[in-house]
Order: C-alpha cells, then sequence, then structure tokens
C-alpha cells in the first residue's frame, strides 16, 4: 500500500513540474509551488528528486518518453520513409499550430541553462541527437543523397516550427511545414 501512494505522490509531482516548468521555465518556478499544487511534503518531493536538476531531468526524460510516443504514434502506419518525414512534419505542423503549444521543452531548457554541462542541457542535447539521428536514419533508408546533410536541416526546419509556436502562438509560420519539408526533401533525392 505504501508503494502505490508514493508511486502516486512521484507521479504528481513529476505531473506538476511538467505542467508548471512547461508552462513557466525552471527558474520562474519554485520547489515550494511545486510542493503546493502537487499537494506531497516537501520530504516527500526529495525523497524521490533529492534536488530540483534530479527534477528537472526527471521531466526532461519523461518530456522525451512522451514526445517518440506521440511522434512514432503519428507516422506509425506509414512504411515508405519519405512519407514517414513528411508525417512526421504534419504531425508537427499540427502540434506547433495548436493553442497548448508553446514551443519546444528541450530548446527552452537550454535557453535557460546554456552551459553544456548542466544536466538538463545534457538530456536537451541527448533528445536533439536523437532526432537527428531518426531523421538520418529515415532519409538514408529512402536513399537521398547526403541524408546527414537532410537530416541536419529537417531539425531546423522542426525547431523554427517551435520557435515559431512560442512567439506567435497557434497562428505562426508553420503552417505549410510539411509541404515545405516535401520540396526540400525533393532537393535530396
Amino acid at each position: 500500500m505504501t508503494t502505490t501512494r508514493e508511486g502516486s505522490a512521484r507521479d504528481r509531482i513529476l505531473e506538476t513540474a511538467q505542467r508548471l516548468f512547461y508552462r513557466d521555465g525552471f527558474r520562474a518556478v519554485g520547489i515550494d509551488t511545486i510542493i503546493a499544487e502537487a499537494g506531497v511534503a516537501k520530504m516527500s518531493l526529495y525523497r524521490h528528486f533529492p534536488s530540483k536538476d534530479d527534477l528537472i531531468v526527471a521531466y526532461l526524460e519523461e518530456s522525451n518518453r512522451q514526445y517518440w510516443e506521440w511522434l512514432d504514434g503519428a507516422v506509425a502506419e506509414i512504411e515508405d520513409p519519405l512519407e514517414r518525414l513528411v508525417g512526421m512534419f504534419e504531425a508537427i505542423e499540427k502540434l506547433a499550430t495548436s493553442p497548448e503549444c508553446r514551443g519546444c521543452t528541450f530548446q527552452g531548457t537550454a535557453a535557460e541553462f546554456p552551459h553544456r554541462d548542466h544536466p538538463g542541457h545534457q538530456v536537451a542535447i541527448a533528445h536533439k541527437d536523437q532526432v537527428r539521428s531518426r531523421f538520418a536514419i529515415l532519409a538514408r533508408e529512402a536513399g537521398v543523397r547526403d541524408p546527414d546533410q537532410l537530416a541536419d536541416q529537417l531539425l531546423l526546419m522542426m525547431d523554427g516550427a517551435w520557435v515559431a509556436a512560442r512567439m506567435y502562438g497557434p497562428d505562426n509560420p508553420a503552417k505549410g511545414l510539411h509541404v515545405t519539408v516535401r520540396t526540400l526533401i525533393e532537393t535530396h533525392r
């Protein structure tokens, strides 16, 4: 019974941190705010997350897991590698132009923690490297020339969409992103 209660306390802490960190940023959200909104004792938070950095890393790792679950789910039925890339950008466009999108949490992490040795920055870089790698794998499977260059360009397109979402809200330049990506991919064939 204690494990369930402790597990739910950890989950509440992490869910609260996710909501607040994504909405307000890491530096603007204090531990006391998370404790109050999660309805847990300070000791409970520190039992699960010994420091704020540990909580940030857990949040980012969960965000990474959710990102891949979402993106893989969006293209699960698409077999052709090039169409899969375009499908990814259709999903990115849809999210980036939705009212709930506030941009990329990993970009926000790098902005708030610019030193590469910060644990949050390291998780953010690992996420972006994973995205680049996935783009390169699909480009390679599709037989495009210079798949690594295409992967870099696609990463920039994706990150531009997230910045547009943060800057402009739902009515932003990411509309039509998948068409631009299709054109870019064609230049690499």
